[in-house]
């Protein structure tokens, strides 16, 4: 039994321009179909529909991959009944398409060898997808088929929904980070009083490395206040988060020196991450009376930002995962009346505009400046909506979070 020879030409009963938009079509129909169980099976109900014609198919069969080897799943056409339930991977129709991906069992020798599915039989065979997850088309052949067209047809089927399936899965990961993402965000800022607080999060892409956080640290007096940055995007980057959040969550209840969570935290991350990944954070704990005690890990230096003045807060240290001991120092400061913090992401300072110039820190500052007398969500909106204009209504490059603190004068 040797593989068809390729690369090959369609018939004139099937060009390829044909075949390619009957393919878009069919995806676009069943686009629905989440599952790669569902995908697979409606991926053959429309095939079988819109080729069984010209490719002359009798019936055809769905084999999905279990431990105990290919069992059937779906049927469709003629003479169904003489399909197996259940194939090993070491029978002939499938070893041969597993090796080769697609194969025809159309000469009298390949298919005496290649039954269950009784001798005189010709049929054709696909596999798409990766072991332990693999699915093999298995398609009957009427007289007059031409085995070239077949092959094409075959080959374009099967990477083609190889590709589909990928990209479900990858469409999968990403809907997972979101939501990891989502779950670590608060919704609203918390209601402290005399501070007014707001913020927001812009990924660069589906799903980022940004977040934020609030927590109520002992009693209300006290209110905790985290950003942070972690290297690159996606699922990688939404794990990297949520272990950093749930990390300070768990080490603040549980111990009120700043420096020493944020030491044991980079422990925990060096040890369960790639030493090439890392997270920018700041962390502050806010009194009523506008003490504010943090420890900056490595992060944009939050700013606070009073009519005649501007103070960066800096103390703390590197940033954290790459090595495995660190310490941090504390800082302390002071939020008077009439003034904001500001705390921000790369996204913001970075923005790029004409002349790939950076938006910048001056440029924050002045922004916050020229509306310190307004509310904090009147603040935030204005530092975005300069930045779209300065990056030309541009998509961020990077994941942008602001977080706006203003203590009533």
């Amino acid at each position: 039994m040797n593989p068809p020879s390729a690369p090959v030409t369609t018939s004139p009963k099937l060009e390829a321009k044909h075949l390619y938009r009957r393919l878009d079509a069919l995806f676009r129909s069943i686009e629905k179909a989440r599952t790669p169980r569902r995908l697979v099976e409606a991926f053959l109900d429309g095939v079988f529909r819109e080729l069984a014609e010209p490719l002359r198919f009798k019936s055809a069969s769905l084999y999905m991959e279990r431990p105990s080897g290919f069992r059937l799943s779906k049927q469709l056409g003629e003479n169904t009944r003489d399909a197996f339930d259940t194939l090993s991977a070491d029978a002939a129709p499938i070893a041969s398409v597993l090796q080769h991906r697609v194969f025809l069992y159309a000469d009298a020798l390949s298919v005496a060898a290649a039954r269950p599915y009784g001798e005189g039989s010709a049929y054709a065979a696909c596999v798409v997808g990766r072991h332990p997850r693999r699915y093999v088309y298995v398609f009957f052949l009427r007289d007059g088929f031409e085995g070239e067209e077949i092959d094409f047809t075959l080959n374009t089927l099967r990477a083609s929904l190889s590709s589909r399936l990928m990209e479900e899965r990858l469409q999968g990961g990403l809907r997972e980070a979101a939501e990891i993402q989502a779950s670590l965000l608060p919704d609203i800022a918390p209601v402290f009083p005399p501070f007014d607080m707001a913020q927001r999060s812009h990924p660069a892409e589906e799903v980022g490395g940004d977040f934020f956080d609030y927590r109520q640290v002992l009693s209300d007096e006290i209110l905790g206040i985290a950003i942070g940055d972690a290297s690159g995007h996606g699922l990688p980057a939404a794990l990297l988060v949520r272990d950093v959040v749930i990390g300070l969550r768990m080490g603040l209840e549980k111990d009120l020196r700043i420096a020493s969570v944020f030491q044991r935290l980079n422990r925990v991350i060096h040890e369960s991450t790639l030493s090439s990944k890392f997270i920018s954070v700041f962390y502050a704990e806010l009194e009523k009376d506008g003490t504010i005690t943090y420890v900056n890990a490595g992060h944009p230096s939050p700013l606070l930002i009073s009519k005649d003045s501007v103070e960066r807060l800096n103390s703390g240290g590197t940033v954290i995962g790459p090595l495995p001991d660190v310490r941090f120092k504390r800082g302390l400061a002071v939020l008077p009346p009439g003034a904001c913090l500001v705390l921000c992401t790369d996204g913001i300072l970075e923005r790029r505009g004409r002349a790939d110039e950076f938006y910048g820190e001056a440029r924050l500052i002045e922004t916050v400046k020229r509306n310190l007398g307004r509310p904090a969500t009147e603040i935030l909106a204005a530092v975005f909506k300069e930045c779209d204009a300065f990056g030309e209504q541009r998509p961020f490059d990077d994941d942008a979070t602001l977080v706006i603190v203003r203590r009533a004068a």
